[in-house]
C-alpha cells in the first residue's frame, strides 16, 4: 500500500478529485457535506490499473484548518498537490507548499483540477515552477476534471509513476504510529487509526502509548477496511487497543514499540528557514499528528533549543515543523539534532553549544554521539535512533575510546597520588574514584582498572607495590619487635598496642606492608610466628589439646585459640573430634607457604 497526501487551497476540488479517483466520500462529518468544505481528515482508498493500492489523507484547504492539515501530511511520504484552472496560485497553495517543504516531503504529483472550466495551462505553469523552489523538485503535471473525469486515467497513471518512486520502507523499524482519529465501536472497545511509516504491527503485539508510558496491546487490526492478522508499512491502520480508554488517548498521541523512542520535552535542533533570531519566544511544532506548543532559546544562527509544553517521542534526524500561529506563518523545517542535550547552566555553555551544534547533521552516528557525550548506555542510543555496533566496555556501557583512554590514565595518577597522601590506607576506595571521575557507575571505574592496578575489597591500588611505612609505624613495629623477643607468643595487649601508636590503620599497612601477621582484631605476632609455633607444638605428644599448647607457646588463650584456627584453615593442624589437634606436617615454612 501507498499513502498520499492531498495538498491545496480552500475549494479548488481536493476532496471531489479523492472522490472521482476512490468512489469513497472523503469528509465524514455531515457538517463538512453541508458546507461543501473539508473542516477535518478525510480518508479514502483505491487501488490503480497496475494494482497497486493507495490510500489517500484529505487535508482541509481553509487557513483555519491548518493545524488540521498538517496533522494529515505529517506521516505520509508523497503529497498530491491540487491548483484549480479557474483559481490558480492561491495563499493556503503557498501555506501548504511550504509545510511539504519544511517537511521535507521529495515526491509529488500536480493536479490542475477544473480544467473543464479554464485553461489549465497557465495555473500549471505558475504552481510547477513555486513548487520546483521545494523540497518536491520539478513534479509530473496532470489535468484533470472531478466533474467530467477527464484526465483521470492519465492521473492514475501518474499516481503509479509516483509511487514506484517512493522509498521502500523498513519492516524490521520499530513502530512510531501517529494517532490522528481515536473513537469507540460497541463491542470492540477504542480504536485509534494512523498512518503506519515503518515497521509492522500484528495483532497481540504490546505497544507503548507516548507520553503516558502505559503498555496497550493490540486487539484487532484493520486496513483499507480489512481485518488483518498483520499490517506492515507504509499503511493506513485502525488499531483495536486492549488497555486504554477512549478519553486516553488522542490525536498526536503515538503508539511505540516500547524501549525505542526517547520520550522527551527538550531537544536541540537545526532550522531550516527563517533565520533563528526572527522565531518569535513561542511557536508551534508539529511532528506527526502531534502539535505542540515549543519556547525558543536560539543557540546560534540556525540551531536552537526548544523546550516543549509536552513530552513527544524523538529520535536524532526526525524531521519536524515549526509555525508561528500568530502570523498564520510556517517558519520553516527543524531537523533533530540531540534529544538529550547537555544543561546550559554554566557560564559560557550556550556560547560552546552553538559551536557543537554547527558541527552537528542530525544524521544519527555512534562514534559522533560517543565522541561528544563520552560514555552512553547501548539502550540509550538505541532510544534516541543512533544503530549501535561498539562493544560495551562494562554491562551496556559504551565509551568513546579516547575518552577511555583519559579516564585510565586519569585513574591511574588518583590512585598513586591517594597512596602518596594515604600511605597507611590499601589502596583508594571505588566510590570516591566514580565519584572523582564523575562516572555514573561502580562498575565503570571496575572495568578501568589494568595492570599495573588491581581491585581488592572494594579498594584501587597500583599491585605488587609494598607500601612504604611512615616513620612512626616502622619505630611502633620495632618496638613490638622487641617486645616479642623473648616470648614470641605473647601478642602485645589493646593498651599496649594503643601506647606505641598502633590503631587499625596503623596495623593495616603493618600487616600489608609484612611487618606484622594480624590473627585477629587487636592481636598481632611477628611475620614468622607461625612457623616457629608449628615447629613448637610439632614438639608435643599427639595429638594435643588447647591447654597444652597454650604452655607450650607460652603464650594466653586470647592467642592460641586464634593461633590455632589460623593454623587449622592452612591445613598446618588438623582438629579432631575431641578438639585434640595434630600437626599435619612438620616441615618448617610449610605453613607460611600455604598461607601465601
Amino acid at each position: 500500500m501507498h499513502v498520499i497526501a492531498t495538498a491545496g487551497h480552500v475549494d479548488h476540488g481536493k476532496s471531489t478529485l479523492v472522490r472521482a479517483l476512490t468512489g469513497m466520500e472523503p469528509d465524514r462529518w455531515a457538517e463538512e457535506r453541508r458546507r461543501g468544505m473539508t473542516i477535518d481528515l478525510g480518508f479514502a482508498w483505491t487501488a490503480l490499473p497496475t494494482g497497486e493500492a493507495v490510500a489517500f489523507v484529505d487535508v482541509p484547504g481553509h487557513e483555519r484548518f491548518v493545524p488540521n492539515m498538517l496533522a494529515g501530511v505529517g506521516s505520509v511520504p508523497a503529497a498530491l498537490i491540487v491548483v484549480a484552472a479557474d483559481g490558480g496560485w492561491m495563499p493556503q497553495s503557498a501555506e501548504h507548499l511550504a509545510a511539504l517543504d519544511a517537511l521535507d516531503v521529495r515526491h509529488g504529483l500536480l493536479a490542475v483540477t477544473r480544467a473543464d472550466l479554464a485553461d489549465p495551462g497557465p495555473a500549471a505553469e505558475q504552481a510547477r515552477a513555486e513548487i520546483a523552489k521545494t523540497s518536491l523538485g520539478d513534479v509530473e503535471v496532470v489535468a484533470v476534471s472531478g466533474a467530467t473525469g477527464d484526465g483521470l486515467p492519465e492521473l492514475r497513471a501518474a499516481l503509479h509513476r509516483l509511487v514506484t518512486r517512493l522509498p521502500a520502507p523498513d519492516p524490521s523499524a520499530p513502530v512510531r504510529m501517529w494517532v490522528d482519529r481515536s473513537f469507540t465501536i460497541r463491542g470492540s472497545g477504542t480504536v485509534v487509526t494512523g498512518t503506519l511509516g515503518a515497521g509492522e504491527l500484528r495483532v497481540g503485539d504490546e505497544l507503548e502509548l507516548a507520553g503516558t508510558q502505559r503498555r496497550v496491546r493490540v486487539r484487532g487490526l484493520q486496513s483499507l477496511g480489512a481485518t488483518a492478522a498483520a499490517v506492515p508499512a507504509v499503511a493506513r491502520v485502525a488499531v483495536n487497543l486492549r488497555g486504554v480508554e477512549r478519553d486516553q488517548v488522542r490525536r498526536g498521541d503515538a503508539l511505540l514499540t516500547p524501549g525505542r523512542f526517547h520520550t522527551t520535552d527538550l531537544l536541540d535542533v537545526r532550522l531550516h528557514g527563517d533565520p533563528v533570531a526572527d522565531l518569535p519566544a513561542e511557536v508551534t511544532l508539529h511532528l506527526g499528528s502531534a502539535a505542540v506548543t515549543a519556547r525558543v532559546r536560539p543557540l546560534g544562527v540556525d540551531t536552537a533549543r526548544l523546550r516543549l509544553s509536552r513530552p513527544l517521542p524523538l529520535r536524532v534526524g526526525d524531521r519536524a515543523l515549526l509555525r508561528d500561529p500568530g502570523r498564520h506563518h510556517v517558519a520553516g523545517g527543524v531537523t533533530v539534532l540531540d534529544v538529550v542535550p547537555p544543561p546550559l547552566g554554566r557560564r559560557g555553555a550556550a556560547a560552546s553549544r552553538a559551536l557543537t551544534l554547527a558541527t552537528m547533521d542530525g544524521r544519527p552516528d555512534e562514534r559522533d554521539e560517543l565522541r561528544r557525550r563520552g560514555l552512553a548506555r547501548r539502550a540509550d542510543l538505541a532510544r534516541m535512533g543512533v544503530p549501535v555496533s561498539a562493544a560495551p566496555v562494562a554491562g551496556d556501557w559504551l565509551a568513546d575510546p579516547e575518552h577511555w583512554r583519559a579516564l585510565r590514565r586519569r585513574l591511574l595518577g588518583e590512585v598513586a597520588r591517594y597512596g602518596r597522601e594515604h600511605p597507611l590506607e590499601p589502596g583508594m576506595p571505588v566510590d570516591a574514584l566514580r565519584q572523582l571521575l564523575d562516572l555514573p557507575e561502580r562498575s565503570l571505574v571496575e572495568a578501568l582498572v589494568a595492570p599495573p592496578l588491581v581491585t581488592r575489597a572494594g579498594r584501587v591500588a597500583v599491585a605488587g607495590t609494598a607500601t612504604a611505612l611512615p616513620d612512626g609505624v616502622v619505630r611502633a613495629v620495632e618496638r613490638v619487635r622487641a617486645d616479642l623477643a623473648d616470648r614470641p607468643f605473647l601478642a602485645p595487649e589493646a593498651a599496649r598496642l594503643a601506647e606505641l601508636g598502633l590503631g587499625q590503620r596503623e596495623i593495616g599497612a603493618a600487616v600489608r606492608a609484612g611487618a606484622l601477621l594480624r590473627l585477629a582484631d587487636g592481636i598481632v605476632l611477628l611475620p614468622g610466628a607461625v612457623d616457629e609455633a608449628l615447629r613448637v607444638l610439632a614438639r608435643l605428644p599427639q595429638p594435643f589439646t588447647l591447654s597444652q599448647a597454650r604452655q607450650a607457646l607460652g603464650t594466653t588463650r586470647r592467642v592460641a585459640v586464634p593461633l590455632l584456627e589460623l593454623l587449622d584453615r592452612q591445613g598446618a593442624t588438623r582438629r579432631q573430634a575431641d578438639d585434640g589437634r595434630v600437626v599435619a606436617t612438620k616441615e618448617p615454612g610449610v605453613a607460611s607457604q600455604r598461607r601465601t
